[in-house]
């Protein structure tokens, strides 16, 4: 199989827009030894073509003959008297990347089976730059170390794109001897975010079981009894000093906001803390679906990439809520620390707001518009309180039929996943966003951050909207935080569900069992479909290219069964899984602020005191 390289630049008539953003970033830094910076675009793609093939797939795939030409091969730093630094930033091996998807599909349309393809940027930077210069340029403005790999020079290599396959291994943690001491180390090494009484409660049901969890089950748990997954702290009870006077919250959410909605009791309200997002009736025939969502903590990581997902998920919700809204407009609010920080006033391990403005704005942006949803409003807010955390808040309106506002899954529907593949990519997001952040994060948790293909979704979201008109599920949900382990957990809740992880449809190979169980990979949603639907489902799907694989059934013993290759790897309580998490109880006080009006004398003209 030959592998190709293609670079993709823009003619010389025309400007290298960005490139000279890139320019400009780096002035920025205070580095005024670049005199100028030139970009490219790399694609390496293995397949068997000839010559002939690669320059028609350059003119009619790769680039816009309009502004931009191509080399076929390794080009070399241009000519002249200005010493030139060769950069290039490679996703890291496992990384989703969308485009290089998108590019291997219209190959496949242009008649030739490509192995592999993969995407990567090339900077020339013109100008005596030392290797300090060179590191800082890099981590600050060229690479996210999460996801990305720099290779530095004309004759270094990209990393391979290659990974070994998994060879089934079943593992036990076990956990019922363990102390106090050590339940919280296997909690920290295993990335569970699990606390002490959590892991108690855990081992004291594994102890009356009589066997060791396997890793799959404690994974599980983690996920779903995640902060993000479960709101542990708001279904706290809470004894409240307002004042000096002495109030109790049995469940601090129920008695409050979801009081407050069951005691107005409105006919407009279908659907309210049900679902993934909230129904509200629209007229006669119509429903308005609404969902708002934060997406912080992948976005401190990587701020494109972060929001996009954000957004991404934001959009699937109304998707999977009842039996599928139309995503009709999205809105936002984003809230940074303060641009104008210089950069080594910012904390080991965070990245600079504007930065991260930058890849939110972007990321929001590009996702809507490749789906054809567009942001009708939206507002920003700096403050420093947001340095290491911003605040990524987006949300969806959707539409749909009033009488399909409710899910109906039944014991003996097949369980189908639609959409993407499943990767690596947003492993352990769930449990990272419930945790406390620190500086380390921006290496540990580089697994955590999902990475969205839009035109995938949008791809999704079409052939769903088919399926859905003409009544062929029963029910449906996005594969968001915990992935199927909370998608196909919280629709089986009620009933069972068997799974046979190894039909999952992978992204590439060396998943393991609990990787494919796990993983938050986007655009993928779960259906549950009678078996004699499955025909006509499935065409709908075929006939749009989307992807469609049966992986299991919903039974009715409130058992979660998962095997891999037949091999059980997990059987699982429902009840425990949704139920047992442990109720917390908490101590708050608020005192309310003492205000007074300002005492200003009466003027003519307050120019002086409002400019």
């Amino acid at each position: 199989m030959r592998r190709w390289r293609f670079e993709v630049f823009s003619r010389q008539d025309f400007p290298d827009v960005h490139g000279n953003s890139i320019l400009e970033e780096i002035r920025e830094l205070g580095i005024s030894a670049v005199e100028a910076v030139q970009s490219a675009k790399v694609f390496l793609i293995e397949a068997d073509f000839n010559n002939d093939f690669a320059n028609r797939l350059a003119k009619e795939l790769l680039i816009d003959p309009v502004c931009e030409e191509y080399y076929i091969g390794r080009s070399g730093p241009p000519a002249g008297l200005a010493k030139a630094t060769l950069i290039e930033i490679h996703l890291k091996s496992g990384v989703t990347d969308p485009v290089a998807e998108s590019v291997m599909t219209a190959i496949a349309d242009m008649g030739v089976e490509a192995d592999n393809v993969r995407t990567a940027r090339k900077y020339i930077l013109l100008g005596e730059i030392s290797q300090s210069q060179t590191d800082t340029i890099t981590q600050k403005i060229l690479a996210n170390d999460c996801i990305e790999e720099v290779v530095i020079g004309n004759e270094a290599e990209p990393p391979g794109p290659h990974l070994k396959p998994y060879e089934f291994q079943l593992t036990h943690w076990p956990i019922r001897k363990l102390n106090d001491d050590e339940l919280i180390k296997l909690s920290k090494e295993k990335d569970l975010f699990l606390n002490l009484v959590e892991m108690q409660t855990i081992q004291k049901h594994y102890g009356q079981l009589d066997r060791e969890p396997t890793d799959i089950e404690l994974e599980t748990l983690a996920q779903t009894w995640s902060e993000h997954c479960v709101h542990k702290t708001l279904k706290s009870s809470v004894d409240m000093a307002i004042d000096g006077q002495q109030v109790h919250f049995d469940n601090l959410l129920k008695e409050t906001v979801f009081k407050a909605t069951k005691e107005l009791n409105k006919a407009w309200c279908i659907s309210v803390f049900a679902d993934n997002a909230g129904v509200m009736e629209f007229d006669k025939d119509s429903a308005v679906c609404f969902k708002v969502e934060t997406h912080n903590r992948p976005s401190a990581l990587d701020p494109y990439g972060g929001a996009a997902t954000g957004i991404g998920g934001v959009i699937r919700d109304p998707m999977g809520t009842g039996l599928g809204a139309r995503p009709i407009a999205n809105t936002d609010i984003f809230c940074f620390g303060m641009p104008d920080r210089k950069p080594e006033d910012i904390p080991k391990g965070v990245l600079h707001p504007r930065r991260v403005m930058r890849g939110v704005v972007a990321g929001v942006r590009d996702y809507g518009n490749r789906m054809g949803i567009p942001t009708v409003n939206g507002a920003i807010y700096f403050d420093d309180r947001y340095l290491a955390n911003p605040l990524v808040f987006c949300g969806n309106i959707g539409l749909m039929d009033k009488n399909k506002c409710f899910k109906n899954p039944q014991s003996g529907n097949l369980i189908i996943v639609v959409g993407g593949r499943t990767g690596r990519d947003g492993i352990h997001g769930a449990t990272f966003s419930s945790g406390e952040i620190t500086h380390e994060y921006e290496t540990i948790f580089s697994h955590a951050v999902q990475i969205g293909n839009p035109i995938v979704e949008k791809k999704m979201l079409d052939v769903l909207l088919q399926a859905n008109d003409v009544g062929l599920y029963e029910a449906i949900t996005d594969c968001g935080a915990g992935g199927l382990s909370s998608a196909v957990g919280e629709m089986g809740k009620d009933l069972g569900a068997e799974v046979d992880l190894e039909k999952v449809p992978l992204k590439y190979t060396g998943l393991n069992y609990t990787e494919i169980w796990i993983s938050e990979a986007q655009e993928r949603m779960v259906i549950a479909v009678k078996p004699e639907n499955l025909e006509a489902i499935k065409k709908i799907f075929d006939d749009e290219n989307v992807q469609s694989t049966v992986i299991g059934k919903f039974t009715n013993d409130k058992k979660l069964t998962l095997r891999y290759n037949g091999q059980q790897v997990a059987e699982m309580d429902m009840d425990f899984l949704h139920e047992g998490v442990p109720k917390y109880s908490r101590k708050a006080v608020w005192k309310n602020p003492e205000l007074s009006e300002p005492s200003i004398p009466e003027k003519d003209n307050y120019n002086e005191q409002l400019l």
